[in-house]
């Protein structure tokens, strides 16, 4: 298969054709990935269904290198952490895989770059090397060729004059940020914004309490004076982005997918609108493993869009480390 016929996909039907053969290629290719499935008993030939693919526990992209191919990786992408603590880190072989998942993404989500002026706020990203996050914010910059389109780190001053700069223009503006950053934004300043969309990309990084999306999303509303916030569903394991804009329900493009695994029994799938265990196919990561169990709790509804509660605790992934050992 040519590893870009996945941003052809426009079916049910497709992507489960593709993802099945992703997931025969990765069993013969991986060899960690192979012999986690062989742990499970389950063979290539006995793989018809979504739900009968074994979903890699995330916590082995920080034990081994997760690897379909012989191509040495290009660029490594790794994941923020506590000092001291093991990081995940994403053995990424071709770059442009990368590249036109978040451009293809972007752009089915809210169309050219080019026509945005994007301000990051990403100070714990941009204080450390490989984040996945900040080279795609940085390629969506380049190409917004806007003239204020750039990184903030702690320049809280220069971003509000940014906004307030655009907003009397009339600009159509993308304000993307890592929640703890936001809010200390807009506890310095606050906005009534028309012509900007802000997006979170979660995550308090140990400096903030950790709030409910809904708690948090509130905050930022009245802070910003906008009707919606929108967020970014990603990770240094996954090469696609899963998109919300602003009613609490993601949607993926059309090569990601999202099941919902029992948390009791993580082989077993809960039904639309249940709380378990987010499974994510991302056909995007053809030379690493397209098919991952993350430690995130959501649930699934109609069109494959889903929602996220929140991350397990040590108590909660048992299951996942089961099958880990």
């Amino acid at each position: 298969m040519n590893t870009t016929d996945i941003f052809k996909i426009d079916s049910e039907e497709s992507f489960i054709t593709h993802a099945l053969e992703t997931f025969r290629f990765q069993n013969k290719n991986n060899s960690v990935y192979k012999s986690f499935c062989d742990f499970l008993n389950v063979s290539p030939n006995s793989v018809t269904t979504l739900a009968q693919i074994p979903f890699l526990p995330i916590q082995f992209f920080k034990e081994k290198i997760i690897l379909s191919t012989s191509n040495d990786p290009k660029t490594i992408f790794t994941s923020s952490g506590t000092t001291g603590s093991v990081t995940s880190k994403h053995y990424v072989t071709d770059i442009s895989l990368y590249t036109d998942s978040y451009l293809k993404g972007f752009k089915a989500f809210y169309g050219s770059p080019k026509e945005y002026c994007i301000l990051a706020l990403l100070p714990s990203y941009l204080e450390r090397e490989g984040s996945s996050l900040i080279y795609m914010v940085n390629d969506l910059i380049k190409k917004s060729q806007h003239p204020k389109s750039g990184f903030f780190l702690n320049d809280f001053e220069l971003l509000s004059q940014h906004l307030d700069e655009l907003e009397a223009t009339g600009q159509k503006t993308l304000l993307i940020g890592v929640s703890f950053a936001l809010l200390d934004f807009v506890e310095k300043y606050q906005f009534q914004l028309k012509n900007t969309i802000v997006m979170e990309t979660g995550g308090m990084k140990g400096r903030r309490k950790e709030l409910i999306r809904q708690e948090l999303h509130e905050m930022l509303i009245k802070g910003f004076g906008v009707d919606k916030i929108h967020s970014e569903y990603g990770m240094t394991e996954l090469l696609s982005q899963a998109y919300s804009k602003g009613d609490s329900l993601f949607n993926c493009p059309p090569w990601m997918h999202i099941l919902i695994r029992d948390t009791e029994d993580p082989l077993s799938y809960q039904s639309t609108g249940k709380t378990g265990g987010i499974n994510v196919i991302d056909l995007a990561n053809r030379n690493s493993c397209s098919f991952i169990a993350t430690q995130d709790l959501g649930k699934s509804y109609a069109k494959g869009s889903f929602e996220i509660l929140g991350r397990f605790d040590h108590s909660d992934i048992r299951g996942c480390n089961l099958m880990a050992l």
